[in-house]
């Protein structure tokens, strides 16, 4: 009886509970919920033996974390200062992360290891961020640092993949065939910042190194260096490099709409024996500012420009003055004209004016028509400089979209377009030594030339359509 009451009881307690719990119904089982997303990394709770120990003599360090961590990339991300011959090698199990060393240390020497972003927690994947250790072979730690910033020559920009590297031999030749004494990274503003240095002269450099060579492999290679030997400890606050690398060659021209010709085949279709190319029309419509490009799939074999002949309106009006160029690459034809505004075109293409490298033609002649823009479709630009010397040569450069758009060589203050592309635009100042109007990198083995720098204006300008737009830009500021 007493057995049947408990029973009983227990039942309605459950009923009760999953009432509370869920409201009507059947009571269901809940697995408890998780808290908040870990967001914090790993603590270091302590080293044997501890950072900044002096008179090492061991070849194992051991760090302990407060929770299970995991090591990825260890090989990239590993910097140890003097640069070992033989790098470390990292263990880690649980909580802990052993590194053992391979080289024979040098005496009174102070070293760092710097774990970049190898360490994380094996859950969230949370990384300890500026992860260094420091030890010395002698009695004391070096205390030395050398701070600077490497900006792309190009464009005055920072790329935080580029390392810095110093050598204490002061010959040219050591970058190509040695690997440097130290070595740091760059943060996202091109900055870096060496500690620990002893009393030294170095040679700096920084560069690309996708091989991990540490060394500097050529002229395609992003590179920089300094025209006087560095000393850390001393005033360094202009201390930047400006790397550069020799450009490729331009590639072949990106059409951005098919014209005649510019179809493409569908998936599992039969192979199409018609001769392809695109054109820089957009919208079918010709900036007045710009030639109109073909540019073919394939290299071309022959070209006559006799067959390309240009029309206006419907009732095909001979086009006088047009010049017709093939490029260097035989993969893009250009045609030069002064366009009117508004008015129709019509280019025709003869059946034999082009064969490419795969033996491909048009199978018949075609015509492509389109339209050019009008005036109004174009702001005017007014740019008035303050402090700007116009005996340095300068060049105003316009950019979108990241990409260099248009350069101006200027010859004084004021400058004026009367018709530019309406858009956003950022604005830098190239100082141009050869007068060539381009940028040009400069050149390390032998010559030792810096390359040409260039000055962003800091701000971003935008060019309304059918509008004189104008503009007060201090080169200072």
């Amino acid at each position: 009886m007493r057995k049947g009451i408990f029973i009983s009881t227990l039942c309605s307690l459950v009923f009760l509970t999953g009432t509370v719990i869920n409201g009507p119904g059947c009571a269901n089982i809940v697995p408890p919920q998780g808290g908040p997303r870990d967001s914090i990394p790993p603590v270091l709770l302590k080293s044997s033996p501890g950072d900044s120990t002096v008179n090492f003599r061991g070849n194992k360090i051991v760090f302990s974390f407060d929770e299970f961590v995991d090591v990825q990339n260890i090989q990239e991300n590993l910097l140890v200062s003097p640069l070992a011959k033989t790098n470390p090698v990292v263990d880690f199990r649980l909580k802990e992360v052993t590194v053992k060393l391979k080289d024979t240390l040098e005496s009174n020497t102070t070293y760092s290891l710097d774990f970049g972003k190898a360490i994380r927690d094996i859950t969230e994947g949370n990384v300890v961020k500026d992860f260094k250790f420091t030890f010395s072979t002698g009695s004391y730690i070096d205390s030395l640092e050398l701070e600077g910033q490497v900006l792309l020559a190009e464009t005055a920009k920072p790329d935080s993949t580029l390392i810095v590297m110093l050598h204490t031999s002061q010959e040219d030749s050591a970058v190509v065939k040695e690997k440097p004494k130290y070595i740091a990274r760059l943060d996202g503003k091109g900055r870096f910042h060496f500690k620990n240095l002893p009393a030294r002269t170095y040679a700096i450099y920084a560069l690309k190194d996708e091989g991990g060579t540490r060394r500097y492999m050529g002229e395609k290679q992003y590179f920089a260096f300094a025209d006087q030997p560095v000393i850390p400890g001393q005033k360094n606050d202009s201390l930047t490099l400006y790397a550069f690398a020799k450009k490729e060659a331009t590639p072949p021209y990106v059409a951005e709409s098919a014209g005649a010709g510019g179809q493409r085949n569908k998936p599992g279709a039969p192979a199409d024996k018609r001769l392809k190319f695109q054109t820089n029309l957009a919208n079918n419509q010709q900036d007045l500012l710009a030639d109109l490009k073909l540019s073919f799939e394939n290299p071309l074999k022959t070209f006559d420009s006799n067959g390309l002949r240009l029309y206006t309106d419907t009732t095909f009006q001979p086009v006088t003055g047009l010049l017709i160029e093939k490029d260097s690459s035989a993969m893009a034809v250009t045609l030069i004209n002064s366009w009117k505004e508004n008015t129709l075109y019509n280019l025709v293409l003869d059946k034999d004016f082009a064969e490419d490298s795969t033996g491909k033609k048009l199978l018949k002649s075609d015509t492509l028509s389109f339209v050019t823009k009008k005036k109004t479709d174009y702001g005017t630009l007014k740019i008035r400089f303050r402090n700007l010397d116009p005996g340095k040569n300068p060049v105003l450069q316009v950019i979108l979209n990241q990409a260099l758009f248009k350069s101006f060589p200027l010859s004084g203050t004021e400058f004026t377009e009367a018709l530019f592309m309406p858009g956003d635009y950022e604005l830098r100042i190239l100082y141009d030594q050869n007068k060539n109007g381009v940028w040009d990198p400069g050149q390390f083995i032998g010559a030792r030339k810096q390359p040409e720098r260039v000055t962003p204006l800091g701000r971003k300008i935008t060019i309304k359509a059918n509008w004189i737009n104008e503009f007060d830009i201090d080169i200072n500021l």
